[in-house]
């Protein structure tokens, strides 16, 4: 599949784009290289994208007791248990970046139970897995495993947003076929 087509559905991106989606994908050129495939996927729908790019923003960008590192580590861990290519890929590379680390990208993706993490990231990522494979058995000693950690209940509710927001993304882009630009292979390596 094409690096500019983004998933195995058809639907028109809006041409032209209003002023500030196109500031906002200026910003990504600048930044990354590219405009991420997803955004383009959402791209034919200006209020879905805006919904889609402000819940990522706040979940991934904003303020948080959780490093950027650490999101990104819960994204791959959550997109690893439901097979998500796109998020894999995608959230792989920002691993790589963010740590340093190819190995501990590679590790991430393929089993993070393998990397040499810290206590404190072992137990957010168990977190993030339970939650992922079975909410519903979430209980509170899990939630005192992670204060036990050294999280707050206000990074516990971090780290259940950022399972959620990857839940829900991996579903989208396993369901419409959606990518990952061709970039993200070599990026951090």
């Amino acid at each position: 599949m094409a690096a500019d087509r983004p998933t195995a559905l058809d639907l028109p991106q809006v041409d032209p784009l209003p002023e500030a989606t196109q500031k906002y994908f200026d910003i990504c050129m600048e930044k990354l290289g590219m405009v991420p495939n997803v955004l383009r996927a959402y791209a034919f729908d200006i209020e879905k994208l805006n919904s889609f790019t402000a819940l990522y923003n706040e979940m991934m960008l904003g303020p948080s007791g959780l490093s950027k590192l650490e999101r990104e580590m819960i994204a791959v861990v959550v997109s690893s248990v439901n097979k998500c290519f796109y998020c894999l890929v995608a959230h792989g590379a920002a691993v790589r970046q963010l740590s340093g680390n190819p190995q501990l990208g590679e590790m991430m993706v393929m089993n993070w139970r393998v990397a040499d993490l810290e206590p404190r990231q072992r137990a957010m990522l168990e977190f993030a897995e339970k939650v992922t494979v079975a909410s519903a058995k979430i209980e509170e000693a899990d939630r005192q495993a992670l204060r036990d950690a050294g999280f707050s209940d206000h990074d516990i509710w971090d780290i259940a947003s950022v399972t959620g927001l990857y839940n829900m993304t991996n579903r989208v882009a396993s369901a419409t076929g959606m990518r990952p630009n061709e970039n993200y292979h070599s990026m951090a390596r």
